[in-house]
């Protein structure tokens, strides 16, 4: 009788011996599967695929993380079934930009301007690589203060514009300014109206982006100084106070012809340039009269920053000086 109950005891024992094992066994199969398939483990992911409606509807979101190894796994099912998992899953969000100086860093102060080397636009393209189709450009490390659009009213000047975009497209960039360049050409070989093509160009680039800031330039004058900035003020702004043309100095007190900047609100105080100006002359006089008399002043830049060169040239058929100018 005892040794049967030894022999009892002993099969008893070698049998949960071999049952342990083999639950052994079974954890650890289990454990490799768990962490080589489950869609859970998300420390190997790749890549998140987001639909474009995710963030629309609260009923209808679709995502989906791919991992290493091929599978896919459910975003909306992880958010539910693993409560916070999700967002070990979900990429960081870009950095918010802080706003660009007032004053850039980037600014060089006084330039060397010379027209004697020819350019064109492969060297405009090759050295402003930033630039986007259709001559815009913005910061990528700051927020530009303003939304500049630069209107220039054009015809048969091909040389003066690839002077012009070889200059003011590096100064703007270093200006930190978020921009856009609008060159607008008359048609057909009628008498030029220098005025009439600023206000279709500040309506064409209002189509475009929700410009604050316009800048408006003949396309023969090219800044000497890139603190003289081609953005607006609480005043309209003055740009091209010193030419050589004229001596580097202002012609007189009431000139507000080459270059000014004048804000959105501004612009249609005074209800924008005036359309019955043929030919050269008297419209920038006259833009002066309509800020006076709208109780705005003109603001102007220091005659050492707002040196400017003109691209010397005879002067355009179908723009000869208008008699009624004055």
């Amino acid at each position: 009788m005892q040794e049967s109950v030894l022999l009892n005891v002993g099969f008893f024992t070698k049998s949960c011996v071999v049952l342990v094992c083999l639950c052994g066994v079974h954890l650890i199969v289990a454990l490799f599967f768990y962490l080589t398939e489950s869609p859970t483990k998300l420390t190997n992911y790749r890549k998140i695929q987001l639909d474009s409606d995710i963030f629309a509807s609260k009923t209808h979101r679709t995502a989906v993380i791919q991992y290493d190894n091929g599978t896919e796994a459910d975003v909306n099912k992880l958010m539910y079934s693993k409560g916070s998992v999700i967002k070990d899953a979900v990429e960081e969000e870009p950095a918010v930009l802080e706003s660009c100086p007032e004053t850039s860093t980037l600014l060089v102060g006084p330039m060397r301007v010379e027209f004697s080397e020819p350019v064109n636009l492969d060297m405009v393209r090759k050295d402003n690589p930033q630039l986007v189709k259709g001559g815009r450009y913005k910061p990528n490390d700051c927020v530009a203060l303003q939304k500049v659009a630069i209107i220039i009213p054009f015809r048969n000047r091909d040389e003066h514009l690839k002077y012009w975009f070889h200059y003011l497209h590096p100064i703007l960039q270093r200006q930190q300014l978020d921009y856009g360049i609008y060159v607008i050409q008359q048609d057909g070989e009628g008498t030029f109206n220098r005025a009439k093509l600023l206000n279709v160009g500040y309506v064409e680039a209002l189509k475009e982006y929700d410009y604050d800031c316009f800048v408006f330039s003949d396309v023969d004058i090219i800044p000497m100084d890139d603190r003289n900035t081609y953005k607006c003020s609480s005043q309209p702004r003055h740009l091209s106070v010193s030419m050589d043309k004229f001596g580097f100095r202002l012609p007189y007190k009431q000139y507000f012809g080459g270059v000014s900047a004048m804000s959105k609100e501004q612009f249609q105080k005074i209800n924008g340039f005036p359309n019955n100006y043929w030919g050269w002359g008297g419209e920038d006089d006259d833009i002066f009269n309509r800020l006076v008399f709208r109780g705005m002043k003109i603001s102007r830049p220091s005659g050492d920053i707002g040196k400017c060169r003109m691209i010397r040239h005879s002067r355009d058929k179908k723009n000869e000086p208008n008699p009624q100018r004055l």
